[in-house]
């Protein structure tokens, strides 16, 4: 697959009926989904846990998935998905096997979505201008 865009996080504002939110960018696996539930009058934020307070479909698909949550953000919270993949490399190339492109491409795909994520939190943070020595 390719990665055609740099986004790797959406928020939604509850209404306290909606359920099901969009992911629409690729992600690996269900865990690869920080799903963070804020409320927004007092900024606290809690990390919601997959399977007790949400689950999740669409890993692996190119165009995303969909995170459900077990019960509705009220209005006045925003619901804010994360896309975090592990910073691990799992392809074991063989010497003399046949080249294995679909595994390369997943692995190239995951260094993308890695690099979005640490750009994303290099851009959220604060930091010396590039003058400052």
């Amino acid at each position: 697959m390719t990665i055609s865009t740099t986004a790797n996080r959406v928020s939604t504002a509850g209404n306290g009926s909606t359920t099901a939110f969009s992911f629409p960018y690729l992600f690996l696996a269900n865990d690869d989904l920080k799903v963070i539930l804020k409320v927004d009058s007092t900024g606290v934020e809690t990390v919601k846990e997959i399977t007790t307070h949400y689950t999740v479909t669409g890993a692996g698909v190119a165009s995303g998935g969909t995170v459900t949550m077990g019960s509705a953000p009220a209005s006045g919270e925003t619901l804010v998905i994360i896309r975090e993949e592990q910073f691990t490399q799992t392809l074991d190339l063989v010497e003399n096997d046949p080249f294995p492109s679909n595994s390369v491409e997943q692995q190239l795909d995951t260094l993308t979505m890695l690099a979005q994520q640490l750009n994303t939190e290099v851009t959220r943070s604060v930091k010396l201008s590039d003058g400052d020595t």
